[in-house]
């Protein structure tokens, strides 16, 4: 049964690990798809952190889209599948980084996990897809 818009984003919302899918634009591949942490509020747009040279960041580059998977097998199998356009990519602050993060991570690894990735993950973009299209389902009734 499809999820209802309120449903699909408060599910959307709660921290998933994330499949990202974005075309690499290599002929006879499929698309790049690789695992994610993301940041998204019920109505707003949906934000990832990657590295500014990454494999990631050059396909939604040149794809200008993007498309997020989240699922779950309990209490019911249920997922929110979203895709759509890329509309702003920055340079990451160090207050994104600790917002994800704690997103995430216990509140008592927080900080030695940004720490660490700061000064080792290089540069970092935070790119920013505004919700277009959606797929939702859940497959039984809690």
């Amino acid at each position: 049964m499809a999820l209802t818009r309120e449903d699909r984003e408060k599910f959307l919302a709660e921290p998933h690990v994330a499949a990202l899918a974005a075309d690499a634009g290599e002929e006879n591949r499929a698309p790049l798809t690789v695992p994610i942490w993301y940041q998204y509020e019920p109505g707003g747009d949906i934000w990832i952190m990657t590295g500014r040279d990454s494999r990631k960041a050059r396909a939604i580059a040149s794809a200008g889209r993007f498309s997020l998977m989240v699922d779950r097998v309990e209490p019911t199998i249920r997922y929110v599948s979203v895709e759509g356009p890329v509309v702003e990519t920055v340079a990451a602050t160090r207050e994104q980084l600790v917002e994800i993060s704690a997103r995430y991570l216990e509140p008592g690894k927080v900080e030695a996990y940004v720490d660490f990735a700061w000064q080792n993950h290089g540069e970092q973009l935070v790119i920013r897809m505004r919700p277009q299209r959606w797929i939702s389902s859940d497959l039984g009734e809690a």
